[in-house]
């Protein structure tokens, strides 16, 4: 049954963005190759943990959204938005194998006048030098020519409930301008202001500006936090008078480490990059290296604790709260957490934890006990360390209950808990 809209990859991107279609009423199907995603979506369950509820996924289903394994499914469609996850590979370069796969499928059924645009986070360069011949080897068609080809890099905020898809402005770079206009007219049916980019390159490279942002601006107040610790400075206080200057200024805040899908980007490193390997961003290549040594700091702020009261941390109990990368989700994409627990069990403690969006929690392939009573269990705990600030947790009680409390995110209020 043909369709107007494809969405190839139902992972955290491609999710959204298709509920958003159906919800606008566009009759939309969704591909994805792994046989997991479908079998799940059929049953009303999100494959995805933290990205729609299965109330969403319900109403997806009656609204006529149909996802599939089938790739003949792509050669029916007015529009294919390619959202194949693109992680960082052992190299630390971005990962692009979904990415291909996905468009030697669209490729081989691919129709003139199409609209093909690319949604995931990619190094600059990718729409044009990878993407591109790829569906014009596979399909005989012309980009720009036979079938429309833009860049729309995707700024969605995975269980950000006042940012969403609607409301937040869509960057698209198209290969040409007839490409870049018949992509507006797509997502100006989703949200109700598009941003017009030069070209893809420009689209690609804003999303690594945004990216880098984040990741830069964390490594700072994650190493002031630290200098802070030393000096005996309150640094939430510093953050806390900073934030009031009205221009020039805009508050992160430290924590136990950088979570989330959006990894920081070098554009000097990669292959098709005219710069070469060794003309590195290289704020951004310190700001990772800062930000990967945030859960080092966490345990060793938790021996020096577990010491100060007279306790080794070989065999005490310690109380992991939140072990998600985000408040409030469920989504536990690169979380410092898994790290922190792995490194406490090598000491030699006992781990435990809770979160209200996690119910099994393994470590190594081994299940982490789930504390059934948050108070008993920080009560019993020698150590509690909150990792992420779930709005339900109760922190002026938890600090009480608790015999020790390490807070990460600096939510507890002052002189309540020690804080990171």
């Amino acid at each position: 049954m043909p369709a107007d809209l494809a969405v190839i990859g139902l992972g955290h991107l491609g999710l959204p963005l298709a509920r958003a279609a159906v919800t606008a009423g566009i009759d939309t199907v969704g591909y994805d190759p792994d046989p997991r995603p479908y079998a799940e979506l059929r049953a009303g369950r999100s494959p995805v943990e933290g990205t729609l509820t299965a109330s969403e996924i319900r109403r997806m289903l009656s609204g006529g959204f149909r996802p599939t394994t089938d790739a003949a499914e792509l050669g029916r469609v007015r529009t294919a938005v390619i959202c194949s996850p693109t992680p960082l590979g052992p190299d630390g370069g971005t990962d692009l194998t979904a990415l291909r796969d996905a468009a030697r499928a669209l490729a081989a059924r691919l129709r003139p006048h199409t609209t093909v645009l690319l949604e995931s986070a990619v190094p600059p360069g990718t729409t044009e030098n990878v993407l591109r011949p790829l569906l014009e080897e596979g399909s005989g068609l012309v980009a720009g020519r036979d079938f429309h080809l833009a860049c729309s890099p995707s700024r969605l905020d995975p269980g950000n409930r006042t940012h969403t898809l609607a409301n937040t402005p869509k960057v698209i770079g198209g290969l040409t301008p007839a490409c870049t206009e018949s992509a507006a007219a797509f997502y100006g049916r989703l949200t109700d202001k598009v941003v017009r980019a030069r070209g893809p390159r420009e689209a690609e490279m804003t999303k690594v500006l945004e990216t880098n942002f984040r990741h830069v601006n964390i490594a700072l107040v994650n190493e002031m936090a630290v200098l802070c610790h030393d000096l005996g400075v309150d640094f939430w206080d510093v953050i806390r008078c900073a934030e009031t200057k009205p221009f020039g200024f805009q508050p992160f805040r430290p924590g136990p480490g950088v979570g989330g899908h959006g990894a920081p980007v070098d554009p000097g490193c990669l292959p098709h990059s005219p710069r070469s390997p060794g003309n590195p961003l290289r704020m951004v290549s310190l700001a990772q290296e800062i930000n990967d040594r945030m859960p080092s700091y966490v345990i060793q702020r938790c021996a020096t604790l577990l010491n100060e009261h007279g306790k080794s941390v070989r065999g005490a109990r310690v109380l992991l709260l939140g072990v998600t990368y985000k408040p409030d989700s469920a989504d536990q994409e690169a979380a410092p957490a898994r790290e922190i627990a792995t490194r406490l069990m090598d000491m030699g403690a006992q781990i435990g934890f809770h979160d209200p969006h996690v119910l099994d929690w393994r470590v190594r392939e081994r299940p982490v006990p789930r504390a059934d009573s948050l108070y008993e269990a920080a009560a019993a705990a020698d150590l509690t360390v909150l990792l992420q600030q779930h709005r339900t947790y109760d922190l002026q009680g938890l600090a009480v209950k608790a015999q020790l409390l390490l807070d990460t995110r600096g939510a507890t209020p002052a002189g309540a808990a020690h804080r990171l």
